[in-house]
């Protein structure tokens, strides 16, 4: 009796242990069968803004910071290959590519670039620090401050699909644009249980704008025809200061309609995720206002960083388009009180006035206004009341 005993025993402990390694093996297999798992543990910060309004310093802010794979204006690729089209038709696509982008999947720059390509084929690659350390190049520590210069010298020839396999390491995927004039066409997105996407809305005083869209005018002429949807015609060189300002009114129009969106007639998916930042206040009090933005995309500030943002916006340099250099930002902010004719500030003015006044931008009404720098034209930004607020939330 004692044998069969022994033998019902060994079996029933057999059952047991192949049960809970089936239990086992089933686990495994669901976590790696969930991909939206592991991408709900990242975080998607989407910086939207428009040209020459310092998204390019603030997407530099997040780009160095060891926790943030960044790419500076993906949709680059996609309005040159389709230019024939209008920003409204190429709307949705740029948008599939931000999606495609933020969970890592890097196939989508097949329809918009050679099949042969090279991470240096990206646009504004070196300014990304992820482009620039392990595992795509080997030049800088992940922990280091990248230079671009540097970077281009001597990570010019890693692979492509380096990309991917960068994204896939970090915790944030960081993504600067200026290819969305509506805050709805993201609905998508911020509705998608793959992403976990929050929206910083970049934004700065016309007046600045358009003083640095003078300088880059015949840069900016592809896009102001997407813009302007002039169906790839070419815009005449005597035409293009025009064509900037009829960019500007269409700039100033879609940010009314993303503040408002976000602000007026918010859905409860937009609960603390949308995050509106002035360019002017920035640069008065960088730490601070970077260090807010960082808290909103859960992010921390180290020594290291802390003294890059000082070191960068208090140089002595007067700084040129598209490239980030240190420099006295506050002072380049308010360069176009001194530097553009009264009469060009009265038109940009009566073209942006709704937009200035909801973003809390003083209007001058004189050139001695205009000038008197020690009259501040940056209002105290209001606490606008957002709809998921308790009555005692939108007070404080």
């Amino acid at each position: 009796m004692v044998r069969p005993t022994f033998v019902i025993t060994g079996i029933f402990a057999f059952v047991i242990i192949q049960t809970f390694a089936l239990i086992f093996i089933y686990s495994r297999q669901k976590i790696d069968l969930s991909p939206s798992d592991e991408q709900n543990s990242k975080a998607h910060i989407l910086i939207l803004s428009s040209w020459r309004s310092g998204s390019s310093f603030v997407g530099q802010v997040f780009s160095q910071h060891p926790d943030v794979f960044y790419l500076m204006e993906p949709a680059w690729h996609l309005w040159v290959r389709m230019h024939q089209n209008s920003a409204k038709v190429l709307q949705m696509a740029v948008r599939d590519l931000v999606r495609s982008i933020f969970l890592c999947d890097m196939s989508v720059f097949d329809a918009y670039m050679s099949e042969n390509r090279l991470v240096s084929n990206l646009f504004q690659w070196e300014v990304s620090r992820a482009l620039c350390s392990p595992p795509t190049c080997d030049y800088y520590e992940r922990t280091d401050l990248s230079n671009d210069t540097t970077c281009k010298k001597h990570c010019n020839m890693s692979k492509f699909f380096k990309i991917e396999e960068a994204c896939k390491t970090y915790s944030h995927i960081v993504l600067k644009e200026v290819r969305f004039f509506d805050l709805k066409s993201l609905f998508p997105l911020l509705t998608d249980p793959s992403l976990n996407l929050k929206i910083i809305h970049l934004v700065r005083d016309p007046r600045a704008v358009i003083k640095s869209r003078d300088k880059s005018v015949y840069a900016l002429l592809r896009d102001n025809r997407i813009v302007l949807d002039t169906n790839g015609k070419d815009i005449e060189q005597n035409k293009a200061e025009a064509s900037n300002y009829e960019v500007m009114k269409e700039v100033c129009r879609s940010h009314i309609q993303i503040h408002e969106t976000a602000t007026k007639k918010a859905p409860d998916f937009l609960k603390q995720r949308y995050m509106m930042v002035r360019y002017e206040d920035v640069v008065r009090d960088p730490l601070n206002e970077i260090l807010a933005m960082y808290k909103f995309a859960d992010l921390s500030l180290t020594p290291k960083l802390k003294s890059y943002i000082y070191n960068i916006t208090h140089g002595t340099g007067t700084g040129s388009a598209f490239k980030i250099t240190s420099r006295n930002a506050r002072s380049i902010s308010q360069a176009w009180r001194t530097e553009v004719p009264f009469e060009k500030i009265l038109k940009i003015q009566d073209i942006c006035r709704e937009a200035m006044n909801v973003l809390g931008y003083r209007l001058v009404e004189t050139e001695h206004e205009q000038k008197l720098l020690s009259l501040d034209l940056v209002l105290p930004l209001r606490k606008y009341k957002f709809t998921w607020l308790s009555s005692d939330e939108n007070s404080v």
